[in-house]
């Protein structure tokens, strides 16, 4: 769960890497980074918190040069502790190299555990500290063969924006789990455009880029001053996107692997009304990530739709909590019920995803206390039944209500007077799963749902979370 972006050949590096990661904020909110080069040396700074708290103007003009990369991040491996933010960088016998990961090893624990039987000492317990020690230890001679030597001992899912004092690199797992891409923007007086690599196109869009292509799964692309150039040393790919990009995580207005989200998830929407129809008056999404859905499922059902929760945009990391004068504070402060538009009526909620089933449950109380007279939650992605350990914070499996509960206790549990999921069937149907482009084939992980991991965890899991999920 977090957010890259790099840029080679610009004299605002620092600057557009800055609004490159305000567009990524949505994949991480607890530190932000930035390194640049000016071709001699690495500058660095980062902090906790969002990417406006962490670069005033004076810390933005420390960072020089006309590259650069950042990181958003939201902890996965390793605490939310500064220590821990990205980029990572480091001085080291062959010169300097700074680092921005976007997803999880899975056997961090192991090759860690061979580094530090070797010497290394690490000062951080992010696994991406581990790819930094590999790349450190290589023997190949070139920076780019040395990141493709370290990444054939690293399972699990990797996209990765790489500077160096001349060059950056970027690298995507051979399953491509996390999204990435490449863009281009014209620098004025300058006969070549600059190169750009981000989590989500969004982000070019804000700078004034253009989306060039996806980076593919298992591909390398190094730029420096003679161009962009591509290689594959990763081994055959097997796309295993993960499909909760499209569920939830990626921005509505992003296009990930040539599909439109906000047009994949009004398509769930529909694809639920078709499995799951209800007579009601109303559809009211929670917003803002189950908007789209929503759209979705009251065109293809006929019931108009209708905003009847308002969503608050200006809750902070931190707040005063009263004791119990106030019931669900927490979900009141995020949402807020619109009753004219509620009140009698049979009302069609569509959310995501549920996980715990706490919130969900307290927005339906909240709707009826509103006035509602029925509530008929339909959830526009399968039950959620199994961790991510491919780099989105999940709970354990004992945390997540449908792993132990059938749909109808689920029901009951959260108050709704009806519940249905999308099907798996019907999400994957909707992505095009197995759909050939070009010599692309379309494949989605899709663990969390089925349970059916493309890549082993048990190396890096601790013992602890293998028992929860029955390993």
């Amino acid at each position: 769960m977090c957010g890259i972006f790099g840029i080679f050949g610009h004299p605002e590096a620092a600057n557009l890497t800055y609004l490159g990661l305000h567009a990524l904020q949505h994949r991480g909110q607890e530190s932000a980074g930035i390194v640049s080069t000016d071709g001699t040396q690495l500058y660095m700074h980062r902090g906790m918190g969002h990417v406006h708290d962490v670069f005033p103007e004076r810390e933005l003009a420390t960072l020089l040069g006309t590259a650069a990369i950042g990181h958003v991040r939201y902890s996965t491996a390793g605490g939310s502790h500064i220590r821990n933010a990205q980029p990572l960088a480091v001085d080291y016998a062959r010169g300097s190299v700074a680092l921005a990961h976007n997803g999880n090893l899975t056997n961090a624990r192991e090759l860690r555990e061979r580094l530090e039987a070797r010497g290394s000492i690490f000062q951080t317990n992010s696994d991406t500290e581990v790819i930094v020690h590999m790349i450190a230890g290589s023997t190949q001679r070139n920076v780019e063969d040395r990141i493709a030597d370290a990444l054939q001992h690293a399972r699990g899912a990797y996209s990765l924006v790489l500077l160096t004092e001349e060059q950056m690199i970027a690298v995507r797992d051979p399953h491509g789990f996390r999204p990435l891409c490449l863009g281009e923007v014209d620098v004025p007086g300058q006969s070549h455009p600059a190169v750009l690599v981000a989590s989500e196109g969004t982000s070019f869009d804000l700078v004034g880029a253009r989306f060039v292509r996806e980076i593919r799964p298992g591909e390398l692309v190094v730029i420096d001053g003679k161009g962009v150039r591509s290689t594959r040393p990763l081994g055959e790919p097997t796309p295993k996107l993960c499909v909760f990009e499209y569920v939830y995580f990626a921005r509505p207005d992003s296009v990930i692997d040539g599909l439109s989200v906000y047009e994949v998830r009004k398509a769930f929407g529909r694809r639920l009304a078709e499995e799951h129809p209800v007579e009601a008056d109303v559809v009211v999404p929670v917003p803002d990530s189950g908007v789209p859905a929503a759209k979705g499922y009251a065109d293809r059902s006929g019931i108009p739709f209708e905003m009847g929760l308002i969503r608050s945009h200006y809750v902070g990391r931190t707040f005063i909590e009263p004791q119990q004068s106030i019931r669900h504070f927490g979900v009141r402060l995020k949402f807020n019920p619109v009753a004219p538009l509620l009140r009698g009526k049979r009302v069609v909620v569509i959310d995501d995803s549920i996980v715990r089933g706490t919130t969900v449950r307290k927005i339906i109380t909240m709707i009826k206390n509103a006035g509602a007279s029925e509530v008929h939650v339909r959830i526009s992605s399968p039950p959620t039944t199994w961790p991510c350990y491919y780099g989105i914070d999940t709970p354990t499996r004992r945390e997540l209500i449908a792993s132990s509960h059938s749909v109808e206790e689920i029901r009951k549990y959260i108050g709704a007077t009806s519940l249905g999921y999308l099907s798996a069937e019907g999400m994957l149907g909707e992505v095009h799963e197995d759909e050939k482009d070009g010599d692309h084939v379309r494949g989605f992980c899709h663990a969390c749902f089925t349970g059916e991991y493309p890549v082993p965890f048990d190396d890096s899991v601790p013992p602890r979370l293998l028992r929860l999920v029955g390993v």
